[in-house]
């Protein structure tokens, strides 16, 4: 049975990217639920309820900013671990004291699937020893 706080939403419009993503994290026994944009991510958000969403910032029809905002304002009180993956920043994955475009953790899309799991698993076990 699969541990209830290791669920995980990827959002991203790169078909190969997903299956990298999704594969890496299934691998460390997430369950993995995909969307390809972020309207289809705030819609499988609300029937999943995942602990951890990941967003791509560049989609069609609803970009990471939105679908992040949007998906922190659908979790209410215990929104998610919301994390923006871009390639417009090249500096290491960082957090932020609030929010800073829908997300608390900004990391670079070019960190290695292996350390994106990593980041996730430490910033699960921090959010739960809280």
């Amino acid at each position: 049975m699969p541990h209830p706080l290791r669920t995980i939403l990827l959002i991203d419009d790169d078909p190969f990217f997903l299956q990298v993503m999704s594969d890496s994290f299934r691998d460390s026994g997430f369950t993995v639920f995909t969307a390809h944009d972020g309207i289809e991510g705030v819609k499988t958000y609300l029937e999943a309820l995942p602990n951890v969403v990941i967003s791509d910032l560049v989609m069609p029809r609803m970009g990471g900013v939105s679908t992040c905002m949007e998906i922190g304002r659908l979790g209410g009180e215990t929104p998610p671990v919301i994390i923006l993956l871009t390639t417009m920043i090249r500096e290491a994955p960082h957090e932020h004291e609030v929010p800073e475009m829908g997300a608390k953790i900004h990391i670079p899309k070019s960190t290695s699937p292996v350390d994106i799991v990593i980041i996730v698993e430490q910033l699960l076990e921090r959010k739960t020893i809280r």
